[in-house]
C-alpha cells in the first residue's frame, strides 16, 4: 500500500494597503496627542485699536438745604399744596383742625358732590400714572409707595383747594381759631416726608449714609393727628444742591482734574454739568460731591438718585489685562551702549577676567527695552549685579547695580517671546487701553501672548 505524502504549504502573506494606512494614521494621532498634552500652549491675541467701556453709573445721595416746619397747634392736619410744588412766602400749605369740623365739611361736600375732581384734575393724575408706569423698576418697589403718596397728595390738593373758601365761614365767633391755616415762612419746594438727612454734616459722612436697606422715610399723611411741635412738612428753599457718590480714589482724582463733569440723571435722562469736589471721610473712604444749580425741583422728593457720569472715552490699543506683566531690568547709562558686532547691533564693553587673573574686555550684545532720564533699560540675561562695563573710547567704568521695573507684554510676531514696554492710559476689569506707536512699544495688529505668565523672555513659540 503506497504511502500518502501530504505536505503543508505556508499560506502566502497578503499585505493589505488599507491596514497599513490605518496603522500609520493611528501612530500619527498618538504622537500628535502626546505632543499636544505634554507641550506648552501659548494663545496669541491680535492687538487692535479700540476704546474702553468703563462703568460710570452710580447711585448718589442727594443733599439739599431743607427746613423742617413744625406745628404750633394740635389737631388734624389737612394739606393743600401738592408735594414737589413751589410755594411762595405766606402761601397756605396746610391747616390744623382742632375740632374736626373741617373733616365733617369734607365728608359733607364729598357727599354733595362739591369736591368732585374736574376733567383737568383727572387728566393731570392720568399723566402722573403714565409717567410712573413707564419708569417703574421692580427692583425698587419702594417707589410704588412713593407714587401712592404722591397720587394721594395730588387728589387731596385738588379736593382741599375747594375748601379754602369755606374756612372763613367755619371760623365763626364761637369757633374762631379752631381751624389754623399754616402758611409757608419762606418760598420753597414743599415736601411731605422726613428721613433724618435734613441736618446733614458732610464732615460726618460714612458708608452708612449709603445703606439703602437701612434707609427710613417717614411719610406725613393727610388728616393725621398732630401735636404741638410735630413735623408738618419741610421746605427746600435753594436751587443749589448736590449729589454725593462713593468712588475709588483714583477715579475721584481723575474727575477732580476735570473740575466739571457732565451728568445724566437716569430717572428722566436729563443732562447737566456738576462741579466736582473730593471728600475723604474720617474712615479713609473717598467720595465725590457734584454740585448743581438747577433741576433740584425734579428730585426734591428723592434721596437716592441714579446718575451716569459722561466723560471722554480714552482710545488707543486695546489689550487684555492677562497679557500685561511687570519685568525687572538693569539701568545702564546711555553713553555706555554702542554699536558693534557682526550685525552692528547694540553692545556694551564688559570687563572680564581669565583663569590666570588677567583682565580684558569683550563686547556683549544687549537689547534696549526703554529709555528714561539718560538711562537704558537692559535685560539681565547676559549681565549680573556687580559687573563692570567700560565707556567706549574712554577709561571710565560703571558697576551695574541699579534695577527698575517696566510694564509690558510679550510680542510673539517673530516666533519667540519679545518683551515690549507699554503705557497704560486707562483700564477696567478686563482690558487696558495703551498708547500706540511708542518707540519701544506695540503697533496695531501685533500678536501678543494672551497669558503673560505662560511664557518667558525669548522663549520660542510653537504653533
Amino acid at each position: 500500500m503506497a504511502e500518502n505524502n501530504i505536505r503543508t504549504y505556508r499560506k502566502p502573506l497578503n499585505i493589505n494597503i488599507g491596514i497599513i494606512c490605518f496603522l500609520v494614521i493611528l501612530v500619527y494621532i498618538v504622537i500628535c496627542s502626546f505632543m499636544y498634552f505634554t507641550s506648552k500652549h501659548i494663545v496669541g491675541y491680535e492687538v487692535k485699536t479700540g476704546s474702553l467701556s468703563i462703568s460710570n453709573v452710580y447711585q448718589g445721595l442727594a443733599l439739599r438745604d431743607e427746613t423742617v416746619v413744625t406745628s404750633e397747634h394740635s389737631g388734624y392736619v389737612n394739606y393743600y399744596a401738592r408735594e414737589g410744588e413751589k410755594i411762595g412766602t405766606g402761601g397756605v400749605v396746610c391747616s390744623v383742625d382742632e375740632t374736626g369740623q373741617l373733616q365733617d365739611l369734607m365728608n359733607k361736600e364729598a357727599t354733595d358732590g362739591i369736591a368732585m375732581l374736574s376733567d383737568s384734575d383727572i387728566s393731570e393724575i392720568k399723566s402722573e400714572i403714565v409717567d410712573f408706569s413707564t419708569s417703574f423698576d421692580r427692583k425698587n418697589f419702594q417707589s410704588a409707595y412713593d407714587f401712592k403718596y404722591a397720587i394721594e397728595g395730588s387728589v387731596v390738593k385738588y379736593a382741599n383747594n375747594r375748601l379754602l373758601s369755606s374756612l372763613e365761614g367755619l371760623n365763626t365767633d364761637s369757633s374762631a381759631g379752631l381751624i389754623n391755616l399754616c402758611r409757608s415762612p419762606e418760598s420753597g419746594i414743599v415736601i411731605y416726608s422726613t428721613d433724618g438727612y435734613e441736618d446733614y454734616d458732610i464732615s460726618e459722612i460714612n458708608e452708612d449714609w449709603f445703606a439703602k436697606d437701612k434707609y427710613e422715610k417717614t411719610q406725613l399723611v393727610n388728616n393725621n393727628l398732630v401735636s404741638t411741635g410735630d413735623v408738618l412738612y419741610k421746605l427746600s428753599d435753594n436751587e443749589n444742591w448736590s449729589i454725593v457718590i462713593p468712588i475709588a480714589r483714583k477715579r475721584a482724582e481723575e474727575l477732580l482734574e476735570e473740575e466739571y463733569v457732565k451728568v445724566r440723571f437716569l430717572k428722566n435722562r436729563y443732562e447737566s454739568w456738576g462741579r466736582v469736589e473730593l471728600i475723604e471721610s474720617k474712615d479713609g473712604d473717598t467720595y465725590v460731591q457734584l454740585f448743581f444749580n438747577n433741576s433740584m425741583i425734579t428730585f426734591a422728593t428723592d434721596r437716592f438718585v441714579d446718575v451716569e457720569l459722561i466723560t471722554d472715552v480714552e482710545s488707543g490699543l486695546k489689550v487684555p489685562n492677562s497679557s500685561i506683566i511687570t519685568k525687572e531690568f538693569f539701568l545702564i547709562p546711555v553713553d555706555y551702549v554702542t554699536k558693534g558686532g557682526n550685525n552692528n547691533s547694540d553692545v556694551i564693553l564688559k570687563e572680564v577676567y581669565a583663569e590666570d587673573g588677567s583682565k580684558s574686555t569683550e563686547y556683549v550684545p544687549v537689547t534696549i527695552y526703554s529709555e528714561n532720564n539718560g538711562e537704558y533699560f537692559i535685560d539681565d540675561d547676559a549681565l549680573r549685579v556687580g559687573d563692570r562695563i567700560i565707556k567706549p573710547d574712554s577709561q571710565m567704568d560703571y558697576t551695574i547695580s541699579k534695577v527698575a521695573e517696566l510694564t509690558g507684554v510679550y510680542n510673539i510676531n517673530k516666533g519667540y517671546a519679545d518683551f515690549k514696554q507699554i503705557q497704560v492710559l486707562n483700564q477696567n476689569d478686563e482690558y487696558s487701553i495703551i498708547k500706540s506707536n511708542t518707540e519701544y512699544g506695540l503697533v496695531a495688529y501685533d500678536y501678543i501672548a494672551l497669558d503673560a505668565t505662560s511664557v518667558e523672555t525669548d522663549e520660542f513659540i510653537y504653533d
